[in-house]
């Protein structure tokens, strides 16, 4: 099963109101379980170099099935996957990215957000992420 187009505006929605709330202007993008770009907004004023990063940031979280900042984590000099971030046609390794699961635990998707502090974008898409 895989995230459906309507359930990624749902998750934009309740991502950019997440995002308001901070007082941030995000790009935020949505892959399905393939990885590949179902929907992505970018907030009137958020940066452009974020565009491509919450898509990779998605994909990233994607291909890994865990939130970008964990992967991050393990790929620092000295950890299990230092040097990852240069596979797949290049990842993101901060957070930012959050696996999106339905309502049996199944990862569907996931979502991808850059435009603050990795500490922002990491809530904006968690609470994207829980909206699914």
């Amino acid at each position: 099963m895989s995230i459906t187009l309507e359930q990624a505006e749902k998750i934009i929605s309740i991502a950019k109101n997440k995002s308001i709330e901070l007082n941030t202007k995000m790009n935020i993008a949505i892959v399905d379980a393939g990885a590949n770009l179902v929907a992505f907004a970018r907030m009137d004023g958020a940066w452009l170099g974020s565009l491509d990063i919450s898509i990779k940031k998605a994909k990233t979280a994607r291909f890994f099935d865990m939130n970008t900042g964990v992967i991050g984590e393990l790929s620092q000099p000295g950890g299990s996957l230092y040097n990852i971030e240069h596979s797949n046609g290049g990842l993101i390794t901060f957070p930012g990215g959050v696996p999106v699961k339905d309502a049996n635990g199944n990862i569907i998707g996931a979502i991808g957000v850059s435009g603050s502090t990795v500490e922002n974008d990491h809530a904006v898409a968690e609470a994207g992420a829980l909206a699914s």
